[in-house]
């Protein structure tokens, strides 16, 4: 069923365009309805992010709820992982993030947890729309059962204390220099506060938010910022976080970057020497460098595959039963803490790693070498029919590319789920033949795309 409002992590697009004050009312009584049960007064928690349009979305979900009779606590800045562990921690019936992530100021989005704080299942989301487009008039709450709304105080501490407890109570931080940015965002006072009663020199910067500066050069997604800060103070490490801190990368002490794939295979060999992992091995989408498969299969680790998105990775581990996933891009899932990406967690046990081994950044977060990866994007005409990805001649030009990579790198070609887009990536043993069967296959779909 095609989709008119959700997307692979809640509702996001452009505040005040797509995500209306009204969209965000609806949303707030229409999840209500779905999630009012019992005879209890049900409840829910908000956070949200930094960005200027939060107020306005934040009280317009707060009108929905109440306005079906569901208590609110207004969490304030937070990040995403913390709005879902208190959904879990305060047991509330429904947990909201109100963030577009590591999108720009003037994107917003809206993210459900519910009272397990985990994302909503598809046939959820699917009732929540259908109410969203009907009429709720007959179904709001009679004046006596209206909800009521509150903001909670406290609940930095609570979120601080729990990211500590990841760690082994002995652990100290005391002695590393480390740059935290925070992307103006969500985290920008609980993170430099964990730091620092964990023992740590902390450098804060990304931590001056004025509504509009969110991910602006700054954060996991512009890590220029944070390597030349590293490099200036002579750091230990750099911690970039997005917009809600639902994804990290790492940069050493010589302002290198350490993406998400290397940061998995510190998590991964770290826990394995420790007895730590559920399963023997990880999962990770379809784009983690090849490099990391074939590393992690040296220490007689799996890497599990899913399309990409971080909702795929949590679906994958919880069937098979693994406790770390993520992505290249920094989302790390350690579901022994948490139910969705936590950066900072992540981030956590990779300092575990840095303070056990007793060596520099660099040497803990370089596990492997990354195989030669190319990407190019080709725009096709979207006029409704079957993609250019389809046509037999592109399907060909595929078949022949992977036979000459022959087994020695991989291919991945795959339409965006957002714009008219074909991305085409390979990756292999060969940077010039990944180049030359990457050029071949964007030539195909090019023609294609122009022959109409």
């Amino acid at each position: 069923m095609a989709r008119k409002y959700f997307g692979t992590d809640g509702i996001r697009g452009r505040a005040n365009g797509v995500i209306t004050a009204d969209l965000a009312l609806k949303v707030g009584q229409a999840t209500g309805l779905v999630f009012r049960q019992g005879d209890h007064r049900n409840r829910v928690v908000i956070g949200k992010d930094t960005r200027l349009s939060g107020y306005m979305i934040e009280n317009a979900m707060v009108a929905g709820f109440t306005s079906v009779g569901l208590d609110v606590l207004l969490l304030g800045p937070m990040p995403t992982p913390a709005v879902a562990m208190l959904t879990r921690s305060m047991r509330a019936d429904l947990g909201v993030m109100i963030s577009a992530s590591h999108n720009p100021y003037d994107d917003n989005g809206i993210k459900l947890f519910g009272p397990d704080g985990y994302k909503l299942s598809d046939d959820q989301e699917e009732e929540i729309e259908r109410l969203i487009d009907s009429d709720l008039s007959k179904r709001l709450a009679k004046s006596p059962a209206l909800g009521r709304a509150k903001r909670i105080e406290g609940v930095r501490d609570r979120y601080i204390e729990f990211a500590k407890r990841t760690l082994p109570r002995a652990l100290s931080l005391e002695g590393l220099r480390v740059v935290v940015d925070c992307a103006n965002g969500a985290a920008y006072k609980v993170v430099p506060e964990a730091l620092w009663e964990l023992g740590a020199e902390v450098i804060p910067v990304g931590v001056d938010p004025d509504g509009l500066n969110i991910n602006r050069e700054c954060g996991s997604t512009s890590p220029a910022t944070l390597k030349a800060k590293v490099r200036e103070m002579r750091a230990d490490v750099g911690i970039a976080l997005d917009g809600d801190a639902d994804r990290v990368v790492m940069v050493d002490e010589h302002g290198q970057l350490v993406d998400g794939d290397q940061l998995l295979a510190v998590i991964a060999e770290s826990w394995q020497e420790d007895g730590r992992l559920s399963q023997p091995g990880i999962v990770a989408t379809i784009m983690s460098n090849l490099g990391l498969e074939r590393h992690l299969a040296q220490r007689g680790l799996s890497l599990l595959r899913t399309p990409v998105g971080d909702r795929y990775v949590l679906e994958r581990m919880r069937e098979h039963g693994h406790n770390v996933g993520g992505e290249p891009s920094g989302h790390i899932i350690l579901s022994d803490y948490a139910t969705t990406g936590d950066g900072f967690v992540a981030a956590l046990q990779v300092l575990a790693c840095v303070k056990k081994m007793d060596q520099p950044v660099s040497v803990v977060c370089h596990r492997f070498e990354p195989l030669p990866q190319v990407t190019k994007n080709v725009r096709y005409r979207n006029g409704g029919g079957a993609k250019p990805t389809e046509h037999e001649t592109v399907v060909g030009v595929i078949a022949g590319a992977e036979q000459r990579l022959n087994g020695h790198g991989r291919l991945i070609v795959r339409p965006s789920g957002t714009e008219p887009v074909i991305r085409v990536t390979g990756e292999g043993d060969d940077p010039d033949l990944v180049e030359a069967v990457v050029d071949e296959i964007v030539g195909a779909i090019t023609e294609v795309s122009a022959a109409g």
